[in-house]
């Protein structure tokens, strides 16, 4: 239990849905009062009734709310809270605005500005990788300033190169070349769009493997200089770098092989005097070598699957860390147990090229039953805003392995409905009927293969 002496008296959740929900309740657990800011797009978000105040903070537009920083800071201080949590997107992953949070005597339930800025910069996470022992991708050694300077590293290194914006993340300011033409065209565009997306215009060169799975580790660390792994996380289906399916573990990936990466990313962490939850991205071959993507310094959308074979709620760790309380487990205490996977849901149709799906639901029957779960904030009459990401929930499933969690996820997903918005809930069904996917055959780039 936490130490009622140390832990926050009142957290402000500066974010939205799913996740605000999520703090909500984890904060319930501990004993903490929440303060939830939304939009004016948000006024009627059912979840905003079982936090202890909500304070609107401006207009739809999240450049005019959720990313506002003076008009969060100033909820805060109306509020007279203790600590803001992020959650995930939005300004969960800015150093700027956890120093903001600093200088004003509010804890920032994340990594310090110092931690974030050693990890979230793609760029100097690779420097301290390395020192860590993490393996890495060969390429530039920083940032790529000029055009030439990149023909030359990929003439190096060899095609295909990919280009990586040293901030940020979702895919934005990254272009795959299969040619130094290709190289020159991308190269201001990727530095362009890198510097729109997150304020930071640089970027840098990687080898890029064309078939490729993405295995992430989940890393918890304290303020006390200690940090551990929750294992890894496979979030190979995806669609334009936007993860569709998690799992844990990851299907086929040898024990020992993934046992000893997941140190080396604890072990990163740790030097790096990070406190709170992260997670270290790899892309693995067909080897089965692993090479580091980055470092997200922030809970992420799937951290229930890890949640559901370790037993470690990692929303109340990261509140409990910022507390300044120790890591309660040690790595031994750390057991694998069973198979969970995830299935985002997002207000998309699927058959028209994933257009976005805004409106009311009216219809709305969850799933239940052994093993499941269902995190999500909407609930009938609930409309869906065409403001913000179109995920509207994360369906969850645990079993004893694989082949039966894909059965009892199938049995969820088919009792799950949500009408008359269109959903990927029927494409989520026709995967789990994949035979590719039900061998863990797949990689980064199958589902956009395989939806042409």
């Amino acid at each position: 239990m936490p130490d009622p002496e140390t832990m926050f008296r009142r957290v402000l959740i500066a974010n939205r849905g799913e996740i605000a929900l999520r703090i909500i309740r984890a904060c319930q657990e501990l004993g903490i009062e929440t303060v939830c800011v939304y939009s004016e797009a948000d006024a009627d978000a059912p979840y905003l009734r079982l936090a202890d105040r909500a304070i609107c903070i401006g207009p739809g537009p999240s450049k005019d709310s959720y990313l506002n920083i003076p008009r969060i800071i100033a909820a805060a201080e109306i509020a007279d809270v203790d600590a803001i949590h992020p959650g995930y997107g939005f300004l969960s992953e800015r150093a700027d605005f956890a120093a903001i949070c600093r200088d004003c005597k509010i804890e920032f339930i994340g990594p310090s500005p110092e931690a974030m800025g050693k990890l979230g910069d793609k760029v100097e996470a690779k420097r301290y990788a390395k020192a860590a022992k993490v393996p890495v991708f060969p390429g530039s050694e920083g940032a790529i300033e000029e055009e030439e300077e990149a023909v030359e590293v990929a003439a190096e290194i060899g095609y295909p190169v990919i280009i990586k914006a040293a901030a940020g993340g979702g895919g934005r300011g990254m272009r795959v070349c299969h040619n130094e033409a290709t190289l020159r065209t991308n190269i201001k565009k990727a530095q362009q769009e890198a510097l729109a997306a997150f304020g930071n215009g640089a970027v840098f060169i990687e080898k890029f493997l064309e078939r490729a799975r993405h295995v992430e580790v989940q890393i918890l660390g304290d303020k006390h200089g200690h940090a551990i792994h929750l294992f890894e996380r496979d979030c190979s289906l995806q669609r334009r770098h936007q993860k569709v399916i998690e799992e844990a573990p990851g299907p086929g990936i040898d024990r020992k092989k993934i046992t000893g990466v997941a140190e080396s990313a604890a072990k990163l962490v740790k030097s790096a005097e990070y406190a709170g939850a992260a997670t270290v991205e790899f892309l693995m071959d067909d080897d089965q070598n692993f090479y580091m993507l980055e470092v997200n310094t922030r809970v992420q959308v799937e951290h229930p699957v890890t949640e559901m074979i370790t037993g470690v709620d990692i929303v109340k760790m990261s509140i409990m860390i910022a507390a300044g309380e120790p890591l309660p487990y040690k790595q031994k205490d750390i057991k694998v147990n069973g198979h969970a996977m995830e299935c985002r849901i997002n207000a998309e149709n699927p058959d028209k090229n994933f257009m976005p799906s805004a409106g009311v639901i009216d219809t709305l029957y969850l799933p239940g039953g052994p093993g499941v779960r269902m995190d999500s904030h909407v609930v009938p009459g609930y409309r869906v805003p065409p403001n913000y990401d179109s995920m509207i929930g994360k369906l969850i499933v645990h079993a004893d392995d694989r082949k039966q969690c894909m059965t009892r996820m199938k049995r969820a997903l088919t009792e799950l409905t949500i009408g008359p918005i269109h959903t990927t809930i029927p494409l989520h069904l026709r995967l789990m009927e994949n035979a590719d996917f039900g061998t863990g055959g797949v990689d980064i780039h199958y589902l956009e293969r395989l939806l042409k």
